[in-house]
């Protein structure tokens, strides 16, 4: 690419960037949302729409892409580049089989017959890992997971022996033991077939990873590039250097207590909008006049493999993410002692055990009958202390959700003990009820859809004053109050949510949740719709409210580095059953059940050296449906160490439920094996 410039109208996505992908090369791509990262993957394909202005020159093996007919795209689209696509569910047509898909790109490219061409389109999907491949050829897309149809994604991809795959965010939104198991896909595709790889990704830990060398991205340029263990150990843009900071570490356990988050401050121009000279001098401590006066190119150091668009790159080099973005008042997180955290002593705010909870499985058009049950929830144990964090975990369909809906609820479960406050759910009264529900309040994963778009946010932020009675005065004093608590200005709060960004969306929810005073906090994946440098803001906010204000959270999350940042005990969940529990450095560093391990060994750390050295355990498959029962240990099907045992222990397994045990002070774990096993 030489010169990309990609317009919207008035609005530049892409302003002139400059990349060399080579042969069998891993090139990474990262940079925050709307900086063109996908802009410039698509438009390398034509794939733009119509009102797309496309400017420059994109060759491949010398072929101009740019300004080419729709009939030479298409000869080269499937054939020599091909892409793999964020959402797989819509990339694919949801009115046709996968291999029938699959065989539409073969024959589109090779002269194949129908036969040959869908023995092919088995043999591929089963390269990509899909279990029976030659029945799921034969399915469609939405009966399909989501981790398999990102598989059967790759596989049309390769089908061709492209020389370039291009993949946009292929993991975001799945699991990681999903993710780790499409990475490994990407891999072997890449392999197999010798294809150069360009991966756009915002998660830095898969970036170092997989890539050989890494290009960032702000406001539709490209600010520095370099190979990269160059890039991760020594940046030289403070951008760069921003995001590196903003990244909560898993392998923090293995380094010590770990620092705050960064923060960048402030947000990303919107295309159209860059101001004269380097677009993020508004957002940078170290910008001088000079940023502001001409845009600077990328320079080159060293032995000119490592490039950054900085007057200063030389000064930065070196620097800590700490050193160039402080974090003074509000922004900075309180202090936190893991050892005192976590106090046995402590008052109880929250004790669930045993929980239950089934829902029907109907058939039936017009008249509906019960045929199963899915259980959701199937012995969940959890506790938390007076001014304590516990990180619930597990992957998608656990029952992280429904817990803690069974929890809010404040109605008798299905089977099991719910203690709220020390109040057992199943005895209350009305008005015990009402009370309660001030204590106990919730933060949503989506902002914009948890706040009424009609309302300003001041009135928002008043609803659960209204409801709990408060007066005119005492509600006219704590909107202010609240919107300073969380970093928003007061005189902002006649504006309404779409005025306001993603992150500050959710500062506005979290002050919601705070209006009634509440002692515990419900926060359900609260930064994963968000930005990693948005991310830690939010995570430091929640720090420092934690430490001022005496909260307990309850904190779900897919994310394993979040919970190691913020969390001072976790409680791990598979297939709606808990499996491990414990102090969050000592589960983390030691974990004692197999699927606590896998979980652990499949998330990426933004360190290259490490992340090559880790060894991966890759679980099979995907968690069987909660529509059957087991006999036994429910994680089986998938545990590397069940296929290790000898017959009799193996029977154990196959029988007995594992229970919940104490293996050490405060960590327990149902596992009739457990075996301690370092992840780092």
């Amino acid at each position: 690419m030489r010169g990309l410039t990609v317009d919207f109208g008035t609005a530049s996505a892409v302003r002139g960037v400059d990349l060399v992908l080579h042969r069998g090369e891993v090139l990474g791509l990262v940079g925050e949302s709307g900086s063109g990262k996908s802009v410039t993957a698509l438009a390398a394909m034509g794939l733009l729409p119509a009102t797309a202005d496309v400017r420059g020159s994109v060759r491949l093996d010398g072929t101009e892409l740019v300004g080419a007919s729709d009939t030479a795209l298409s000869r080269v689209r499937g054939n020599r580049i091909a892409m793999v696509f964020q959402d797989p569910l819509s990339a694919f047509t949801p009115v046709y089989r996968i291999g029938d898909q699959i065989v539409e790109a073969l024959r589109t490219h090779q002269d194949l017959s129908r036969e040959r061409a869908a023995e092919r389109a088995v043999e591929l999907l089963d390269l990509v890992g899909i279990p029976e491949p030659r029945v799921r050829a034969a399915a469609f897309p939405h009966e399909f997971s989501g981790g398999m149809r990102q598989r059967a994604m790759i596989a049309m991809a390769v089908a061709n022996n492209p020389d370039v795959l291009l993949a946009d965010e292929p993991t975001t939104a799945l699991d990681v033991t999903v993710q780790a198991q499409v990475l490994d896909v990407l891999r072997t595709a890449q392999r197999e077939t010798g294809a150069s790889l360009l991966l756009v990704s915002h998660d830095l830990g898969v970036i170092a990873g997989m890539a050989d060398r890494v290009a960032v991205m702000y406001a539709g340029r490209i600010v520095e590039t370099a190979p990269a263990d160059a890039l991760f150990a020594r940046p030289r843009m403070p951008y760069t250097l921003g995001l590196i900071g903003a990244v909560p570490r898993l392998d923090i356990g293995a380094q010590g207590r770990p620092e705050p988050l960064v923060p960048i401050p402030g947000s990303p121009p919107a295309p159209g909008t860059q101001p004269p000279g380097c677009a993020f001098a508004p957002r940078c401590p170290l910008a001088e006049d000079r940023c502001r006066t001409a845009e600077p190119g990328l320079t080159a150091t060293g032995d000119g493999s490592h490039r950054a668009a900085c007057v200063r790159a030389d000064e930065v080099s070196g620097l800590r993410p700490l050193d160039v973005f402080p974090l003074p008042g509000a922004g900075r997180p309180a202090e936190r002692d893991e050892r005192a955290a976590v106090r046995p002593e402590a008052s109880e705010v929250l004790r669930v055990a045993g929980l239950t909870k089934t829902f029907p499985l109907l058939q039936g058009a017009l008249f509906k009958r019960r045929v199963g049950s899915v259980h959701a929830v199937d012995g969940v144990d959890l506790d938390i202390r007076a001014g304590e964090v516990l990180g619930l975990v597990g992957e998608s369909g656990s029952g992280k959700s429904t817990t803690l809906f069974e929890i809010l609820e404040l109605k008798p479960p299905e089977r099991g003990s719910v203690e709220v406050l020390g109040h057992a759910v199943g005895t209350l009264t009305r008005h015990t009820a009402h009370t309660l529900r001030a204590q106990v309040q919730i933060v949503f994963q989506d902002p914009m859809a948890s706040l009424d778009p009609r309302l300003p946010v001041g009135d928002i932020i008043a609803e659960p004053l209204r409801a709990q009675r408060a007066d005119r005065t005492r509600i006219a004093r704590r909107i202010p109050e609240l919107l300073r608590q969380v970093g928003l200005d007061p005189a902002h709060a006649d504006r309404f949510p779409h005025e306001f960004s993603g992150g500050q969306r959710q500062r506005i929810a979290i002050a919601r949740a705070l209006a009634v005073d509440p002692r515990l906090l419900i926060l359900d994946e609260p930064v994963s719709a968000l930005d990693v440098s948005v991310q830690a803001g939010i995570l430091n906010l929640l720090s420092r409210l934690r430490a001022e204000l005496g909260l307990s959270y309850l904190f779900v999350s897919h994310d394993l580095s979040v919970v190691r940042h913020i969390a001072d005990r976790v409680s791990v969940m598979y297939l709606g059953r808990t499996v491990e529990a414990g102090p969050v450095g000592q589960v983390f560093a030691r974990p004692l059940h197999p699927y606590t391990q896998a979980l652990l060994s499949a998330v990426p750390v933004p360190d290259p050296e490490r992340e090559r050295a880790r060894a991966r355990i890759l679980l099979p498959g995907d968690p069987p449906s909660p529509t059957r029962r087991f006999s036994g240990c429910p994680f089986r099907s998938r545990c590397f160490l069940f296929d290790s045992l000898d017959p009799p222990e193996a029977k154990r397994c196959t029988t007995e439920t594992p229970p919940l045990v104490e293996r050490a002070d405060d960590h327990v774990a149902a596992c009739h094996y457990p075996a301690e096993r370092a992840v780092w």
